[in-house]
């Protein structure tokens, strides 16, 4: 399951925390001895909800040690959304953190605390040795039914992406691996195992650390890391940045977005492009992005991985000829068995074998691309309304469905707009039933109640029709721009600092006291610089949870304004 690695040999590490091999092995059994007492077993799925943290890695391995598939929950996802995922997946037991157990939502499943299960004593454990066709883990994406969908992996499939993965760059015990994704995002799942089965060390970087590129680099110099992964976004900036001295980096591994810049010469590591759906474990495609004069206009997603394939493939599935565009087909070793509870839309997507001499099912990826003459795939668009943005990948149809719910609202269309260069925002766009003004505000809040941050879109604009085009579609491009934030009211205090703040941050010429952070456009990565910044110049700590229910400038204002209050009194 892990490498064995001396007792005393250092696995995790997040600040003072620090867990040794023999500690990882003796929590995560004990946890797993209590989950096989409850029932835990093959292609059972126990749920993990808790942060991202050394505790989240011991619950997940005592999962697979039990022969159980783990289903990674986000804590700071919408109670509603946990809950269908709980009840969608069938999970029977929940493994949760007491800090954040209020975030578990109540039903038929049994919550197994992390700090319940005594260290055993006496012989050790004997782990489960998995099937490869057994379930590792199954993680939830955004669905195109207008709810999330389970995507479930095999052991096989993971093990494929570990082996590649240690080979591809050279894993042993002596590197040092961050752990930057947030918890449910399948980047996590390829930041943990590969260098746990290497008996390397695991790192996590803090919440602010991890979503501004200054401190992040900072960090992974100061912690020795020698592989990283950072989201396309992120990974762009930090590649921007001077890296004075010398680094212990090897490699910087990106992915999730389209990567738009080739990096600089006299960068002390290696930049690594990688593709690959939920579906295809993680990883399907992956290419050094060489330094210098670009190659290709953007850089491409590389070739396929060890025991992979890839075929591109026009309307009628057939193969199109090199250097013409087709839709993506990935088969091989890395397909996942298919969605949770939902047969017709596995079948659509993962097709029986296309030609006699290759893999028995392939995966269509939606994904438009084209052969380049040095055999590297090139990444074009979508060939449907699926969105690709901060490194996530979202179905309009969710927003849609979660807009539409509302009584007032007889339809909506959700959609990304670049109106900026560089800066693509979600807007939903809802066209209310006749007689009726539901207030923006409201449309929020129930977004609020059902969709994670990353989905919300950055404005909510009411119009009186959809305009359509002469076959009856929607015509995305005659929609409007949405309109600009109202200047902000002149005030002293603490706000208006703040508004400039967000505005400087979320490239803005203003933001106005009743603007939603979330709602222009802020997302996680650019929140934690925003509590960066409000640390530097406020001199106090928000958390991240504390912005997401917060997120107007008047609103986390008065949490600012608490704060000081608090240390002041503390004085």
């Amino acid at each position: 399951m892990i490498a064995m690695q001396p007792a005393d040999a250092l696995s995790l590490g997040a600040g003072s925390v620090r867990l040794s091999y023999g500690e990882l092995n003796a929590r995560s059994a004990a946890l797993a001895q209590r989950l096989q007492a409850l029932g835990a077993g093959r292609d059972l799925p126990v749920a993990v909800c808790a942060n991202r943290s050394p505790a989240a890695v011991v619950a997940s391995l005592a999962v697979l040690k039990a022969g159980a598939a783990y289903v990674p929950l986000d804590p700071a996802h919408p109670a509603e959304r946990l809950e269908f995922m709980l009840r969608d997946v069938g999970a029977p037991l929940v493994v949760a953190d007491r800090a954040i157990a209020e975030r578990v939502p109540a039903g038929s499943w049994k919550v197994v605390y992390l700090d319940d299960a005594p260290v055993p004593h006496g012989p050790r454990e004997q782990p489960v040795s998995p099937d490869p066709a057994s379930l590792a883990y199954i993680i939830y994406t955004s669905g195109s039914t207008g709810r999330p969908k389970g995507v479930a992996i095999s052991h096989g499939s993971l093990l494929n992406l570990i082996r590649w993965h240690r080979r591809a760059f050279s894993v042993t015990a002596a590197d040092r691996g961050s752990q930057i994704a947030g918890p449910g995002f399948d980047a996590a799942v390829w930041e943990v195992w590969p260098y746990l089965t290497a008996g390397a060390s695991l790192h996590f970087p803090s919440e602010i650390t991890r979503g501004a590129a200054p401190p992040l680099r900072d960090w992974l110099l100061a912690e020795q890391i020698t592989i990283a992964f950072a989201p396309t976004a992120l990974a762009e900036q930090m590649i921007a940045l001077p890296w004075l001295g010398r680094a212990a980096l090897r490699f910087l591994l990106t992915g999730g977005d389209a990567l738009l810049h080739y990096p600089p010469p006299g960068l002390p590591f290696v930049l690594v492009n990688n593709y690959g759906p939920t579906e295809t474990t993680v990883v399907a495609t992956s290419c050094v992005v060489p330094p210098g004069p670009p190659l290709h206009e953007t850089p491409p997603i590389g070739q396929a991985i060890d025991n992979v394939r890839i075929v591109i493939l026009d309307e009628r599935l057939n193969p199109v000829h090199d250097g013409q565009p087709g839709e993506l087909c990935i088969g091989g070793a890395s397909l996942a068995r298919g969605y949770v509870n939902q047969p017709e839309l596995t079948a659509q997507k993962f097709i029986p074998g296309l030609f006699s001499s290759q893999p028995a099912r392939w995966y269509r990826t939606g994904d438009l691309v084209r052969r380049l003459p040095d055999g590297q795939i090139a990444f074009l668009g979508r060939l449907d309304d699926q969105i690709e943005i901060r490194g996530f990948r979202v179905e309009p149809r969710e927003i849609e469905s979660a807009l539409n719910a509302h009584p007032e609202i007889r339809i909506s269309v959700a959609m990304a707009r670049e109106d900026t260069p560089d800066d693509k925002r979600l807007v939903a766009y809802v066209v209310p039933v006749a007689g009726a003004a539901p207030s923006i505000g409201a449309l929020e809040d129930l977004l609020r109640r059902r969709l994670p941050a990353y989905m919300m879109p950055a404005a909510i604009v009411s119009v009186r029709e959809l305009p359509l085009t002469p076959n009856g579609k929607v015509d995305r491009a005659a929609l409007p721009a949405p309109p600009r934030a109202p200047e902000p009211p002149v005030r002293d205090g603490v706000a208006p600092r703040l508004a400039k703040i967000m505005s400087r941050l979320l490239e803005l010429k203003e933001v106005a006291y009743d603007d939603n952070f979330f709602l222009l456009g802020g997302h996680s990565l650019l929140g934690a610089q925003v509590l960066a910044q409000v640390r530097e110049t406020f001199g106090v700590t928000l958390t991240l949870r504390q912005l997401f229910e917060a997120p107007t400038v008047s609103q986390l204002a008065a949490e600012i304004e608490r704060a000081e209050l608090l240390a002041s009194d503390s004085k």
